[in-house]
């Protein structure tokens, strides 16, 4: 007998049987026999057409998946035979999704990997990260970009009115040009140097360089870029361009005047001056030209002891004290800061020095090693063609 058969027939027995006990019953005298035989029979028909549907079908669909027959014709046996299968199939199903989940796995080590590279890489290049929404005006930038500026995350709310109050005002439109630029595809990429303002009031050069993400059609919906301190660099440029213009074509006192008064524009320090030795061994500095405040101050000469000056002209190495000077050095009441770069002759000898002193704290920036020797080196030969003069005129004068 087949198995469909085994299912139905114990069901179609017991509607036959449910129908002879309600027509002995007393059920024909509340309702016709003819209308309670219909009714069964359509409970009987209804009920096959279920199995059919719940029962019969699905297992017919399990037994074509059993193709071979069993050795003994039996249909529990080809039942049997599609169960395993069905349960190879599913464990290997089951293998595949292990080494899906693996290379998931293995995929999101990777990528994981891949960030904390990234990171390690901004942290240090030391660039400020940004991010743009273009559809929403949302400005995102990362904490690097902040403390580049001397703000901590709260400090700085990530608005885009913020970010253009900090923007110096002769800047906002040069980089307003060429973010346009590039949205509107006249440039591959956004690049631009401005500058922005410090928390201490001071302003940073910036460049900034960046990218837009856009849709099929071209249109910009994204921008993501970095921002580099570059001010060391600019200060650079602006003291060589500064000093070089404002000394060209002087000589002797003239020249002296000029490279202080110059030195501290570029700086933006209150003094400079420049001295030299006033005995050997050094002990004593005299000055050659002396700017505060915008304005000369006749020459003078000093003691060295207690003053920072001394370790410049002592050990022939630049002194670099960014604040607190007045603790150290109470005879520089007045003063935070202080930058000291000895000048040396051919010979090798600390010929005097040039200094810088500011009431407000340096940063490291100030510190341009490099420049301050150029100049001092000139300063050097000047010094030295100034004391030769005075030789040759005491000897012939």
């Amino acid at each position: 007998m087949s198995l469909e058969r085994r299912i139905l027939l114990p069901a179609a027995l017991w509607a036959l049987l449910l129908l002879a006990v309600l027509a002995w019953a007393d059920w024909p005298r509340l309702a016709p026999p003819g209308l309670l035989a219909v009714g069964l029979a359509l409970w009987l028909a209804l009920l096959a057409l279920a199995l059919r549907r719940q029962v019969r079908r699905p297992l017919a669909e399990l037994v074509r998946g059993c193709e071979a027959p069993a050795a003994d014709g039996d249909d529990f046996a080809r039942l049997a035979a599609g169960l395993r299968a069905l349960h190879e199939r599913l464990e290997a199903q089951q293998a595949e999704l292990a080494r899906l989940g693996e290379r998931c796995a293995q995929a999101e080590r990777a990528c994981k990997l891949s960030e904390e590279r990234f990171a390690l890489a901004l942290r240090g290049a030391g660039d400020g990260l940004w991010e743009r929404d273009l559809d929403n005006g949302r400005l995102v930038l990362s904490a690097r970009w902040k403390s580049m500026l001397g703000y901590a995350e709260e400090d700085f709310p990530d608005r885009l009115e913020v970010w253009r109050e900090h923007v110096h005002p002769q800047d906002l439109p040069a980089v307003e040009i060429a973010l346009d630029s590039h949205l509107q595809g006249a440039l591959p990429r956004y690049e631009c140097q401005y500058r922005v303002r410090h928390k201490d009031g001071r302003y940073r050069w910036l460049l900034s360089r960046g990218c837009a993400l856009r849709h099929a059609n071209g249109r910009a919906y994204r921008m993501v870029g970095l921002d580099t301190d570059v001010s060391p660099i600019k200060r650079v440029e602006h003291i060589l361009e500064e000093v070089v213009e404002g000394t060209a074509g002087s000589y002797g006192e003239d020249f002296f005047q000029r490279l202080v008064q110059h030195f501290a524009g570029a700086l933006e320090v209150s003094c400079a001056f420049i001295t030299e030795c006033a005995d050997q061994p050094p002990t004593r500095v005299r000055t050659l030209a002396f700017w505060s405040d915008d304005r000369f101050l006749d020459n003078l000469e000093y003691d060295l002891p207690g003053t920072p000056c001394e370790a410049v002209i002592r050990d022939g190495l630049t002194c670099f004290h960014p604040a607190a000077l007045a603790r150290k050095f109470p005879v520089e009441e007045g003063f935070q800061s202080y930058i000291g770069i000895p000048i040396f002759g051919r010979d090798g000898g600390v010929l005097g020095h040039l200094a810088f002193l500011d009431r407000r704290p340096m940063d490291g920036g100030m510190l341009v090693d490099a420049v301050f020797r150029l100049f001092a080196a000139r300063a050097a030969a000047e010094l030295e063609r100034k004391a030769m003069a005075g030789a040759l005129a005491q000897r012939f004068g």
